[in-house]
């Protein structure tokens, strides 16, 4: 039997709270939880959590400071942030913190949950990365985002990585836009979706790993079939 997966709900609204951790216990999750700033900090960075519920408005310490606090000692750790306030510049922000999604209050209980299980399997995805990844010449760093191209570094995002390592690990086929958004966004294969997040992100690893983008050699496009990258032995 697999080990349920624990979840560090950090929260001020004791109701919230309360509703949070009876929901994640009832779908089968482990869970902790913190009232405060403070509380939620030291247990974030003591604790070993699958996944991090963190309110941005608390007592004390605040979300955004957590979620950057955490990211500076574990950059693999699992966090949703849960918010009140969803201006554009403030889910930018957390986002650039670190926090792999965000879910305004209030927010339905069902679609938290498909939220938790979808940051889950990326997390899962990010376990089974190779430590190296070769591709066009460069030797790609996975754990520290980077290569170097004729001695000049390369960064590349976490999804960007996840990209690039879903499609080394089936590096013998074509992967279709469904199958990225589904093994490495997280979206269930029955969504209706209309997005050209894939194809943005295509884009943006072209550039960085191709020596002419507009040419790709390494990262090509198979008509109708999806994306393939062909990766040295």
């Amino acid at each position: 039997m697999n080990k349920p997966r624990r979840i560090l709900v950090v929260e001020d609204e004791e109701a919230i709270r309360t509703g949070l951790i009876d929901v994640l216990v009832f779908h089968g999750f482990e869970a902790e939880s913190a009232a405060t700033g403070s509380e939620g900090l030291k247990k974030a960075l003591t604790g070993k959590y699958d996944l991090i519920l963190l309110d941005v408005m608390l007592p004390g310490v605040d979300g955004y400071e957590i979620c950057n606090r955490v990211r500076s000692e574990d950059r693999h750790q699992p966090i949703i942030m849960l918010t009140a306030k969803t201006s554009d510049e403030e889910i930018i922000h957390g986002l650039k913190l670190g926090a792999d999604d965000y879910v305004p209050k209030p927010f339905s209980i069902q679609q938290l949950v498909l939220r938790i299980e979808a940051v889950l399997r990326r997390s899962q995805l990010g376990q089974e990365m190779a430590r190296t990844l070769c591709v066009a010449g460069m030797e790609i760093d996975t754990e520290n985002l980077n290569a170097k191209r004729d001695d000049v570094e390369v960064s590349f995002t976490k999804r960007e990585m996840e990209v690039l390592t879903y499609l080394a690990q089936n590096s013998d086929r074509p992967v279709s836009r469904e199958e990225l958004l589904s093994k490495v966004w997280g979206y269930a294969r029955n969504l209706d979706i209309e997005t050209r997040t894939v194809d943005i992100h295509i884009a943006k690893i072209r550039r960085k790993i191709e020596a002419d983008s507009k040419m790709p050699e390494v990262l090509v496009t198979v008509r109708g079939a999806g994306y393939r990258l062909l990766v040295e032995a």
